[in-house]
């Protein structure tokens, strides 16, 4: 079998992908960097937002149980079902990047009272602050929503540059540089060789002048 034996076009083209490599590897990890500094920024926000929505939950629980214990459950399933309205959003996209995640634009569920769809004559206080403190509880999980869809948006594009880096940094540029000594070794080898041809050609053709 004829061994190929490669040359120093093959070598610069190979330390050309090295770089190229290097290179992109340097930018992921640019970007695994800034995508991790952005998840902990919104993830802080997150903590705060679910806390709050935690505490809007709380107060409607509040809010209800009082409607209930004193206008009774008849009255408030009244207003329930005469609050049938559904939330209207839209959704949009924000590019964090190079990570699209979504965005809700929403109309607030919060409304006055002459807004709702029930009327307010015949109405209590209590069931309104009760049908105030769930609006303010629907916003807020519609909020908490949009940042827990952004933040499984950034994990997943993390974890995927993470694989990217990696195989970079542990697998495709040591191959390439490995290949690229390897190439190198082989033509130092030849050029031995064929300085040690020269000198014997040279060698011979003084013998034959003599």
């Amino acid at each position: 079998m004829v061994e190929v034996q490669p040359t120093r076009m093959e070598l610069i083209r190979l330390k050309r992908r090295i770089q190229m490599a290097k290179r992109g590897h340097a930018l992921l990890k640019m970007k695994r960097d800034g995508l991790i500094m952005e998840f902990r920024t919104i993830l802080e926000d997150a903590k705060a937002v679910i806390e709050e929505m935690i505490r809007k939950y709380e107060v409607a629980r509040e809010k209800l149980a009082l409607a209930m214990a004193v206008d009774g459950a008849i009255a408030v399933k009244s207003i329930a079902l005469a609050c049938h309205a559904e939330p209207k959003f839209t959704m949009k996209r924000k590019n964090i990047m190079g990570v699209v995640v979504p965005v809700i634009k929403r109309e607030k569920v919060r409304k006055s009272v002459y807004e709702r769809d029930y009327g307010i004559i015949g109405t209590s206080a209590r069931l309104d602050e009760a049908v105030s403190a769930y609006e303010e509880l629907v916003d807020a999980i519609l909020e908490v929503a949009e940042l827990e869809t952004t933040l499984k948006r950034l994990i997943e594009e993390i974890e995927r540059t993470k694989r990217r880096v990696n195989a970079l940094e542990y697998k495709v540029i040591p191959e390439m540089e490995e290949a690229a000594k390897f190439i190198s070794f082989k033509l130092e080898e030849m050029d031995r060789e064929n300085i040690i041809r020269l000198k014997k050609i040279k060698s011979k053709k003084a013998k034959e002048q003599q």
